[in-house]
C-alpha cells in the first residue's frame, strides 16, 4: 500500500505541473510589446521639439530681417525728403544771391574768380564763411563725384556737372550758363553744401559713410 500511494502521489503531482498555466516567458512573441517602442516614441518627441525650435528661430530671423528692411526704407525716404528740401533751399539761396549781385560777381559780391575749377572753388570758400582748411574735403568730395569735370554725367542717375546736381538743370538757379561754366556749377554746389551739411568736410564725411552727399 505504501508503494501504490507513492506512485499515485507522483502521478497527481505530475498532472498538476502539466496543467499549470504558462508564465510570461512562455507567452508568444506577438503578445509582448515590441522591443524599443518606448525609445522610438521618445526620439520622435524630441525630434518634433527640435523642429519646432528651429521653425521658431527662422520666424524670428524673418521678422528681424523685415524690420531692418522697413527701417532702411523709412531712412531712405527721410534722406530723400531732406535732400529735396535742401536742394530747394540751395536753389532759393542761389537765386537770391544772383538777384542781389551784378552779373559776373560771386556769392560774396566780388568778381567771379578765374582759373581751374579747383582754383575757382578755393577762391569762393571765404564767401560762404569757410576757411581754406575746408578745401581738402571739398577736393576729395568732388573728385569722388565728378573728378571736377563740368561736363561729367552719371549714366545711371543723370546727375550732372562738378557737384553732380540731380537733375542738372537745378543749377540754372545759379546761372543760365550752368551746363558749361564751372564757376556757376561750383556756386550752386557750395550753396547746396552749406544748406544741407554746413561745410565741405561735413559733406565729405557723409559721402564716405553712405557713398553720396
Amino acid at each position: 500500500m505504501v508503494g501504490v500511494t507513492a506512485v499515485a502521489t507522483v502521478a497527481v503531482a505530475s498532472g498538476v505541473a502539466a496543467a499549470a498555466p504558462a508564465g510570461p516567458a512562455s507567452q508568444p512573441a506577438s503578445s509582448r510589446p515590441a522591443a524599443g517602442t518606448t525609445a522610438d516614441v521618445g526620439d520622435t518627441t524630441r525630434q518634433l521639439a527640435l523642429v519646432k525650435i528651429h521653425l521658431a528661430a527662422l520666424e524670428r530671423h524673418r521678422l528681424a530681417v523685415e524690420a531692418r528692411r522697413a527701417a532702411a526704407r523709412r531712412a531712405a525716404k527721410r534722406r530723400a525728403a531732406a535732400r529735396r528740401a535742401a536742394e530747394l533751399a540751395a536753389a532759393q539761396q542761389a537765386a537770391q544771391q544772383s538777384a542781389q549781385q551784378p552779373s559776373g560777381s560771386s556769392a560774396g559780391g566780388s568778381v567771379t574768380p578765374s582759373g581751374s575749377p579747383q582754383q575757382i572753388a578755393m577762391a569762393m570758400l571765404g564767401s560762404y564763411g569757410w576757411s581754406s582748411s575746408q578745401f581738402g574735403c571739398l577736393r576729395s568730395l568732388w573728385n569722388a563725384e565728378s573728378v571736377w569735370n563740368p561736363s561729367a554725367t552719371n549714366p545711371t542717375s543723370g546727375a550732372y556737372g562738378i557737384p553732380q546736381a540731380l537733375p542738372g538743370d537745378k543749377m540754372a538757379s545759379a546761372g543760365a550758363d550752368w551746363q558749361t561754366n564751372p564757376a556757376t556749377q561750383i556756386r550752386w554746389g557750395l550753396g547746396y553744401i552749406q544748406s544741407v551739411y554746413g561745410s565741405p568736410c561735413a559733406a565729405w564725411s557723409h559721402e564716405e559713410a553712405v557713398g553720396s552727399y
